[in-house]
């Protein structure tokens, strides 16, 4: 019997993981389809359990979702939130505005971004403040040094 796919798992193991674009990190859309996807995953014979793993994942409260990697939705778990925070200046801190789909009376969706540093827990702060920059880097991983904010021109 084939084991169920663990959307919430699957990004605890990875600690931070693309919903569904392509990048330098795994992404959830292809490990459900278990190959890769060409156009939109809604056409995707598998595109209603990407949607239902989607949505459990972005109702954890282990995990946040950003616009990090590549610009392109990114879900990261609370064991790397600190990495983030310690590494704040060299990522950007409009790539870490925490993204939450809210559902509207009306049945439509939209996100909510609550700004850098308003989503961080005082925990993850001392945390971080604890945390080498070189410690930091290593727990997020190689796809940083492609994905660092643009550094500004001393004047």
């Amino acid at each position: 019997m084939k084991k169920r796919f663990d959307p919430v798992g699957f990004v605890e193991r990875h600690g931070l993981v693309l919903g569904a674009a392509k990048g330098p990190v795994p992404n959830v859309a292809e490990a459900i389809a278990g190959e890769p996807i060409r156009g939109s995953w809604w056409g995707h014979e598998k595109g209603s359990q990407i949607f239902e793993a989607l949505s459990l994942i972005d109702d954890s409260a282990e995990i946040l979702c950003f616009r990090l990697v590549g610009g392109k939705i990114t879900f990261v778990h609370r064991r790397l939130w600190a990495a983030l925070v310690r590494l704040a200046d060299t990522i950007g801190p409009e790539r870490l505005g925490a993204v939450q789909q809210e559902h509207t009376p009306a049945g439509q969706h939209r996100n909510v971004v609550t700004p850098f540093p308003d989503w961080v827990p005082a925990q993850v702060r001392k945390s971080a403040a604890k945390l080498s920059e070189a410690d930091a880097r290593a727990q997020l991983g190689p796809w940083l040094r492609e994905n660092q904010a643009p550094r500004r021109k001393k004047h």
